[in-house]
């Protein structure tokens, strides 16, 4: 049987807001019987967007992650929840907005607080997939056709189908080790987690320091050379990719204008600073 699942492109997600606002719009003041209870004006959105940035100066990164209801198929708030959660044939999570009251705990029991608490109503409420607008013929959740930026792809596939597309395009789950399930998926999530080493690579020409572009750049994980680079032509390097605390690296910069080397330990990423080219004091003019 083909089942709802949610494709999200990490890198494409410019932190807009259009996903938070709409997913607002759409059950503030509204009553949805069967799906979901009018959330109040003042409520959190059920989708929020994480930010992660990494660097300094002028070399920063910045990666936003939407974060929203999972639609688990072993899902933890419906081991909780018990008869006031239900998980439909095609794949939803949907929280009863009756059975449901007064039953904070279902709030906490979801790893990735994907479910909110409305105050007014002393309910929990989440993403419902836009079930109510699936139902009624729509093609794709609001999430997706209010995103400028194509970050959302709202598919319907049958279990083996998502996996193969899983697997072709290299979509990960968040937390996998959870073993939850998720039918939503990630593209590109490996961006939210990894990180970089960068530079900037100067030296010193006719008493003018000049930005150099270029420059042969290795980087070294013990003896081992793992990657290379040249600097760009405002003598910026960078090496992504990284592992969080992945420990000790070298990097090795060579040019006609000198050589340098610097040393870092990664935690999260690291920019090293103007690097300067230096001359050997065999390779320096001597009148």
């Amino acid at each position: 049987m083909s089942k709802w699942n949610l494709v999200i492109k990490v890198g494409q997600c410019e932190n807009c807001q259009n996903c938070v606002i709409a997913a607002r719009d759409e059950h503030v003041g509204n009553d949805f019987p069967g799906y979901a209870a009018p959330a109040a004006a003042s409520a959190e959105s059920p989708i929020r967007i994480l930010r992660r940035v990494q660097g300094a100066s002028h070399m920063v990164e910045t990666t936003y992650l939407p974060v929203l209801c999972n639609h688990c198929d072993d899902a933890p708030c419906m081991r909780v929840g018990g008869d006031a959660i239900r998980k439909r044939s095609d794949g939803i999570v949907i929280i009863d907005p009756e059975k449901a009251r007064g039953r904070k705990d279902i709030v906490k029991s979801c790893p990735y607080h994907a479910i909110v608490w409305n105050e007014d109503l002393q309910l929990p409420q989440t993403w419902i997939f836009d079930a109510h607008l699936l139902d009624q013929g729509w093609q794709h959740p609001r999430c997706e056709q209010t995103c400028p930026t194509g970050v959302f792809e709202a598919v319907k596939l049958d279990d083996a189908a998502m996996a193969e597309k899983a697997r072709r395009e290299g979509l990960d789950v968040l937390l996998p080790n959870l073993e939850t399930k998720p039918r939503v998926w990630y593209s590109g999530l490996k961006r939210w987690k990894s990180c970089f080493i960068g530079g900037s690579v100067s030296a010193t020409v006719g008493g003018v320091v000049e930005c150099v572009a270029g420059a042969a750049v290795a980087l070294y994980a013990g003896d081992q050379r793992v990657a290379d680079t040249v600097s760009d032509a405002f003598g910026d390097f960078r090496f992504g990719g990284l592992e969080k605390n992945s420990g000790m690296y070298r990097i090795e910069i060579h040019h006609a204008l000198g050589n340098a080397s610097r040393e870092c330990k990664v935690g999260e990423s690291v920019y090293l600073g103007e690097v300067s080219l230096k001359l050997a004091a065999s390779e320096v003019e001597v009148d």
